[in-house]
């Protein structure tokens, strides 16, 4: 499940082109940066831009929703602190993680004094989060205390007598300062930074807007004289009839700032199933050293550590079960609701539920390399990674802020040429401030990653792991799915399905002479029927002599009696008729694989086995057809039994015979045909077409080869993870889009709005501080849209 780079589908070239592809590849590190000072898309555009052009990086990418960067590197010529520095050279603070540790990823801290220094302490960016949620609730509350007063005054135009005194504006001068440049310091820090870089983001409109009403009103405050030749003359009346816009600037502070709070606290929910997961690890575990038990912390463990798990507790780390017997609930590995039987043997997973029984369990994967964080490392990964669809938005959002800088300056002076002498000062600052505001593009970069980071993460909790953002992408396009047959429609090992004893013969009899012949075998087939025999509860005897029959079958003594298990020719070479091979044939039809039985010198009956067909695998193939997928199995048995599976199924498309090497040729058929083809598989022989197929779906009980070269991996064996995945695709994207069109439709309406089209009809200019509760409104509902997925995916 981990994030290997090597690609399996050049699995079968030359040695030496595949060893040195793999030398380069594992060169390549990732290093993902939690940054602080983006305040919008258009600044994880800038930052991913600055990152991509480092020397050594291979690919960059900037979560805007998550403010990580992620990036793929060369560290023979670049580090980790090296691209912080870079990230820091255009205004932003890039925190350097820690190396090691369970969540290499994870780890954000917000040391404001050594920003690269790698700190044993630092928090996860999960945590910082919360911590960035409750600054800007302590300033929000602040503001909101400041600038209410303010508020009422501003409001009051001049009506309450009380307002009329002439020290009002120094006491709204005195209130508003401290609402901007303590609670909005954020925003005035930031587009200095930018404009120090010659860059503009969300809070240079912020700045310029709030900044140029506070300007505006500190000279009408303290110098109204001023304005007696440039607004035509009305300070001659006095101080006061001079406009002052105080409430305007502290009031879209706060509001922003209002906004930027529901947006955290929302978007923090989109990382809820990480969270979630992250918190399932169990933090102490009981173990066995030098003969005594002993609580250690869970990251002690190592290898090979021997962990005692009582009745209701969890299980710390993955391994295999000693000795005991005890159900274990999966449920959070495979989002399977069924506790799993587990004895000695038996492999079992960290963060697991035991129900009943206790176990003795030997450790075999610790940290990081357990199936819990390997699932948090890949949803991470997800999450951090971009659609296609996304770049559309950041093209846009790259150039929108100075695009809206642009139509601010243009409506200022529009409006400045346009109304009377006595307000033209005004109309333009008003027009402008709200052209400023209401335009911040947050709503489109919001509007991808959320969707992702919602979508990932309820897909993770169903068993369901999306490597990518453009695996999630793609899987909704999906036009055909081909299914691997063993281990993916059918069970993936023989069962023993039919007995059939001779006349005289009893069932119980032939069926425990059989196994006992077959008891030391180890061919699958007899693998089968001693478990069919155990599975009835049969009690086998120690064959006296035994030798297997290359091709055919086996003979044994068994209590004395002549015992042969195999073919209809061993049979009839012995000189025994087969009576039963028209019988043989009929099942033979039907897929299965017969052996007849022959005991002391006569026929006794046969044997039937068969991969069985998965309970669930009519109804997932039934699904997928509903969604207008063509179904197709793909399978190296003969055409007989592909078919008589395929019947059972419901699947007409049947590639039968096909050989391992070929299986990727079969995909690229198939999408030389115009077909987007997903291809679902188990075995190592699969790798290379689920490599070959545009989305790659692995089930999660088949081989680590096939799930690392998958983009999607179902963590339990059912086949109805499939159209699950596919469902989350396609309600994953519809909310994507949804949220684009909204974002789009929102700036394209809202900015000539702001910019005063409507006064000529309708007398009406929208206010700055109503702007700046739609600009943060506009954030908000794009992150709840995107929150709907978890109660709509999937089902």
């Amino acid at each position: 499940m981990m994030d290997h780079e090597q690609s399996h589908e050049r699995g079968h070239a030359s040695r030496s082109a595949g060893g040195a592809a793999e030398s380069a590849q594992a060169s390549i590190e990732r290093c993902d940066l939690p940054i602080e000072g983006m305040s919008c898309a258009s600044c994880a555009n800038r930052i991913e831009k600055q990152l991509a052009r480092q020397p050594g990086v291979v690919s960059a990418s900037v979560n805007f929703a998550t403010k990580v960067a992620t990036v793929k590197f060369d560290p023979t010529t670049t580090r980790p602190a090296d691209l912080a520095d870079a990230v820091e050279d255009i205004g932003y603070r890039a925190i350097v993680p820690r190396p090691g540790g369970a969540f290499p990823q994870a780890h954000a801290g917000h040391d404001h004094e050594a920003p690269h220094e790698q700190r044993e302490d630092h928090p996860t960016h999960l945590d910082a989060g919360a911590g960035e949620t409750r600054r800007l609730l302590t300033r929000l509350i602040v503001g909101a205390v400041l600038s209410l007063p303010v508020l009422v005054i501003g409001m009051s135009h001049g009506r309450i007598e009380a307002f009329n005194a002439p020290w009002i504006h120094l006491l709204e001068l005195a209130l508003t300062t401290p609402v901007l440049f303590w609670c909005g310091a954020r925003f005035f820090r930031s587009a200095w930074k930018g404009l120090l870089h010659f860059s503009a983001n969300m809070d240079t409109l912020v700045a310029m807007g709030t900044g140029a009403a506070y300007l505006y009103s500190l000279v009408a405050t303290i110098w109204p004289e001023f304005f007696a030749g440039v607004a035509g003359g009305h300070a001659a009346a006095g101080a006061h009839a001079v406009p002052v816009y105080y409430e305007a600037a502290s009031t879209i502070i706060v509001l922003i700032l209002l906004g930027k709070y529901f947006e955290a606290r929302a978007t923090g929910r989109t990382s809820a199933a990480i969270k979630r997961l992250i918190g399932l690890q169990p933090r102490t575990a009981r173990i066995v050293r030098d003969g005594m038990e002993r609580d250690v912390p869970v990251d002690s463990v190592v290898v090979g550590d021997v962990v005692l798990v009582r009745p209701g507790e969890k299980i710390p780390v993955d391994g295999r079960v000693e000795s005991g017997a005890s159900a274990v609930d999966e449920s959070m590995l495979t989002g399977e609701s069924v506790p799993v039987e587990k004895s000695a043997g038996s492999d079992v997973f960290g963060a697991t539920m035991n129900t009943t029984g206790a176990l003795r369990v030997v450790a075999t994967k610790v940290g990081g390399d357990t199936a819990l964080q390997q699932i948090v490392r890949l949803v991470q990964e997800a999450q951090g990674s971009k659609a296609p669809v996304a770049r559309l938005a950041d093209r846009i959002s790259g150039v929108f802020v100075p695009g809206v800088i642009v139509i601010a300056l243009a409506t200022f002076a529009a409006w400045w040429f346009a109304s009377p002498a006595d307000t033209r000062l005004s109309m333009a600052l008003v027009t402008g401030v709200s052209v400023l505001i209401i335009a911040c593009p947050c709503a489109l970069g919001l509007a991808t990653p959320t969707a992702i980071m919602v979508g990932t993460g309820r897909g993770a909790e169903s068993g369901i792991l999306i490597r990518s953002g453009e695996t999630l992408e793609t899987a909704h396009k999906l036009s055909a799915i081909v299914l691997d047959k063993t281990g993916t429609v059918t069970e993936g090992r023989p069962s023993l399905t039919e007995v059939v004893p001779a006349p005289g013969t009893a069932e119980g009899d032939l069926l425990a002479i059989a196994a006992s012949a077959e008891k030391h075998s180890e061919h699958p087939l007899a693998a089968a029927i001693v478990r069919g025999a155990a599975e009835r509860g049969l009690r086998l005897d120690e064959p006296s002599s035994f030798k297997a029959v290359v091709g055919q079958g086996v003979e044994a003594t068994v209590g004395g009696r002549a015992v042969l298990v195999g073919t209809r020719s061993l049979l009839e070479e012995r000189g025994i008729r087969a009576a039963s091979a028209d019988r043989a044939q009929q099942l033979e039809k039907r897929g299965r694989t017969v052996m007849l039985v022959a005991i002391g010198g006569r026929e006794a009956g046969l044997l039937a086995v068969a991969d069985r067909v998965k309970s669930t695998s009519r109804e997932a193939i039934a699904r997928l057809r509903s969604m207008g997928l063509r179904v197709v199995m793909m399978t190296g048995d003969n055409e007989q039994t592909a078919r008589a599976v395929a019947e059972q199924v419901g699947v007409d498309d049947v590639f039968a015979g096909v050989l391992p090497k070929n299986k990727a040729d079969r995909v690229a058929a198939l999408q030389q045909e115009g077909l987007v083809v997903g291809m679902v598989g188990d075995g190592i022989n699969d790798a290379p077409a689920l490599a070959k197929a545009d989305v790659g779906l692995a089930v999660g009980t088949g081989t680590d080869v096939a799930i690392e070269a998958a983009g999607i991996t179902l963590m339990r064996g059912d086949l109805r993870a499939v159209p699950d995945a596919i469902a989350l695709s396609h309600a994953t994207m519809r909310t994507i889009k949804q949220n684009l069109w909204w974002a789009f439709a929102y700036n394209v309406a809202a900015i000539p709005i702001a910019a005063g089209v409507l006064y000529p009809l309708t007398g009406w200019l929208l206010s700055p501080i109503i702007a700046s509760g739609a600009m943060s409104f506009s954030s908000v509902s794009v992150v709840m849209n995107s929150l709907r997925l978890n109660r709509t995916a999937g089902r």
